[in-house]
């Protein structure tokens, strides 16, 4: 964990007790809090994860996801939680065929699966944690009753939607606009959600003293009881804006949130360099991650320069290729085959890797696990054309025409116009290790502010994850009842000879398995403590089509922190790439917990001035 003596933000935190990291300091103060309690990383994730909710209703809700990955030293096992919510029943092709709609709208009702945070994060308590359900609620609770200071890129965000909110949303207006738009700094509470979940714990206590019978009842509460009623009734009439231009009604039911329930998987997993490295399955976007890690482990990577333009252009021509793959194969495992192991395979890996060139590649070009032909969504060849090469600057400009109002930017949720001086709003993460040799990585994201009304009542609103599945029939990610969208949300977990070493990830769409990547590779090939890899600059692609709504795809795009340098930046668009310098500390939101020789360590992002890491 030695550091390569390169300057950072602030130091890489050490311990033996614990460690907590996180995309807002509150929250990992409440996890470390936990801790301190006697609690193991689990119960201090869960409290983290609630706390998120409050603090950054912006990035993440009770009506989003939160996917967790996680090693539990009782049993030396890893696990995932897939927290995603699948389609509601009546989301079909041809449904939204009778709307008119070739894509699912990225706002409103229409896009919204089953609610799978709050669901998730019980099941982490009732199977892996210690804690009752007061002893990780009361943190959130109390932000939510008393308030805490509004977030600059909260104020913003509500800014920049206050028409939407007032003119389609009131149930949102009620919330935040109850005084107008917020100042930032300013004490900010919800006390409908604070009553929401001072009434879920009250159910649960009242079935009685036993932990497991109170979880059971809190979730009995959000999925079946007076939550699942109220959400349920607003949808039965509820009709709404959304970016579409036109009202629609929702396609979740009761009977969706009374039928769905988290559940534990097996990782899929990768070895790299020493380390198992753990990730989702293809429901997730996790395994893109390992594919890029398969291509680069032949590419001499170790022998180059962090940062400098070889290592930078060939890390993104691995990640074309590699999120190629994820809109050809990718999508939920129960319902459709993913030829995961033959993706993962070091003979595939080998033939992908040839393909790696000099200059920037235009062309998105999906492989052939076990001699299958790929097929490519819609708005994938209105970009690049039956042969994965871009077929005009006409079919990019149309592809991107429109402003994005998922993950990258906040805008108005019902014009679809951007803005993005409010910078990335899109997702929350934590990572939290603890003295008992547990580790826990999870990425919470969905229900955003922006995206879908405030039910009234409950102070929170649906997620809009369903614009991640594709209309275009026969493919893995397409729409269907009950199944998984591809989700972008990525925790990630390592493991060195059976044991955990490292979680981390970070906030950020499709960017999350790019930036983290950036992050991994100079921890562990350039042996950068965990903060000088998160402080160093940064890059991404946009090549490949956005899981978000409009789905647009920006071929050769490489955004870049300008501290790579001048020289840099030149010898990157000589290699053909259409660089987008970006300001010195603007991308990626990455945090990371790590045990190694009998210490504990953390790190956190320092972009952004809100994620903070504690430990002891």
């Amino acid at each position: 964990m030695r550091g390569s003596g390169q300057f950072t933000t602030r130091p890489q935190l050490a311990g033996t007790f614990g460690m907590v990291g996180s995309t807002h300091w509150l929250a990992s103060a409440a996890g470390m809090a936990v801790l301190e309690k006697g609690g193991n990383a689990f119960d201090a994730a869960v409290a983290t994860g609630l706390v998120l909710q409050i603090v950054e209703p912006h990035l993440n809700g009770p009506g989003g996801e939160a996917p967790v990955i996680g090693y539990d030293a009782a049993s030396g096992q890893t696990f995932v939680l897939d927290g995603q919510g699948t389609a509601p029943a009546a989301a079909t092709i041809d449904e939204f065929a009778r709307l008119g709609l070739d894509l699912v709208p990225g706002t409103g009702l229409l896009a919204a699966c089953v609610p799978a945070a709050f669901g998730t994060w019980m099941l982490l308590l009732q199977r892996y944690g210690t804690m009752k359900l007061r002893d990780v609620m009361e943190y959130a609770i109390g932000y939510a009753e008393a308030g805490y200071p509004l977030l600059p890129t909260v104020s913003a965000a509500i800014a920049a939607v206050e028409d939407t909110f007032r003119a389609h949303w009131p149930g949102s207006a009620e919330v935040y606009l109850a005084d107008g738009v917020p100042a930032p700094g300013a004490r900010f509470a919800n006390p409908a959600l604070a009553a929401v979940y001072r009434r879920i714990l009250g159910e649960a206590e009242q079935a009685g003293g036993d932990r497991a019978i109170q979880i059971e009842a809190a979730r009995h509460a959000f999925y079946e009881g007076f939550v699942a009623e109220a959400m349920a009734g607003y949808l039965e009439t509820a009709e709404v804006m959304d970016v579409s231009g036109r009202p629609h009604r929702g396609l979740l039911s009761g009977q969706d949130l009374a039928g769905w329930r988290a559940s534990v998987e097996q990782p899929v997993t990768l070895d790299f360099h020493g380390l198992t490295v753990c990730k989702t399955g293809a429901w997730g976007q996790g395994p893109v991650f390992l594919q890029q890690l398969a291509l680069l482990d032949g590419l001499g990577l170790e022998g180059m320069q962090p940062g400098s333009a070889e290592f930078i252009h060939t890390v993104t021509e691995a990640s074309k290729l590699a999120f190629a793959d994820r809109e050809a194969w990718y999508g939920d495992p129960r319902q459709t085959a993913v030829p995961m192991a033959e993706l993962l395979s070091a003979d595939y890996a080998a033939g992908r890797r040839a393909l790696v060139g000099d200059q920037s590649s235009a062309a998105l070009i999906p492989g052939q696990p076990a001699g299958v032909e790929p097929r490519l969504p819609a708005f994938a060849l209105a970009v690049f054309g039956g042969d994965g090469f871009v077929s005009s600057r006409e079919g990019r400009a149309a592809a991107t025409g429109g402003a994005g109002t998922g993950e990258p930017t906040v805008g108005s949720p019902v014009l679809g116009v951007a803005a993005p001086e409010l910078g990335p709003g899109d997702t929350c993460h934590l990572d939290i290790t603890d003295q008992f040799g547990n580790m826990v990585s999870a990425t919470p994201s969905g229900g955003w502010l922006q995206s879908s009304p405030v039910i009234p009542g409950l102070g929170f609103c649906l997620g809009t994850r369903a614009q991640m599945f594709a209309l275009t029939p026969g493919l893995a990610s397409s729409l269907a009842p009950g199944r998984r969208p591809r989700t972008t949300l990525s925790p990630g977990l390592a493991l060195r000879d059976g044991e955990p070493y490292l979680a981390f990830g970070t906030p950020g769409g499709d960017q999350q398995d790019q930036w983290s990547l950036a992050f991994f590779l100079n921890h562990v090939l350039f042996g950068m403590n965990l903060q000088e890899a998160i402080d160093a600059p940064i890059f991404h692609n946009d090549h490949f089509p956005s899981s978000f709504y409009p789905r647009a795809s920006m071929p050769r795009s490489l955004a870049v922190e300008d501290r790579v340098g001048a020289q840099v930046i030149a010898q990157l668009r000589g290699r053909g790439h259409e660089v987008d310098v970006r300001g010195p500390w603007s991308l990626g939101r990455i945090s990371a917990v790590a045990r190694s020789g009998g210490l504990m360590y953390a790190g956190a992002n320092p972009r952004g001035m809100q994620g903070y890491a504690a430990g002891r």
